[in-house]
């Protein structure tokens, strides 16, 4: 593996670390079913949908001040 995938795999153990004591319990939990993990996955990709407009639109503002400055 290159050093790229190393530290994605370092930041999951940590993640995984940080949601267990947190919620109590891993990933191999049983009391959830299917529906549920894909309810926390939708949950889970609306945020990262948030978290990108956050940035589109921070960036097209940054832009347009800019853009206001140079003229």
């Amino acid at each position: 593996m290159s050093d790229i995938e190393d530290a994605v795999c370092r930041k999951i153990q940590i993640r995984a670390l940080v949601g267990e004591n947190k919620y109590g319990t891993t990933m191999e939990r049983e009391d959830l079913g299917y529906i549920d993990w894909l309810l926390h996955l939708q949950e889970e990709v609306m945020d990262a949908s948030v978290y990108v407009e956050k940035e589109i639109l921070s960036s097209e503002l940054d832009k347009q001040f800019q853009s206001q400055n140079n003229s």
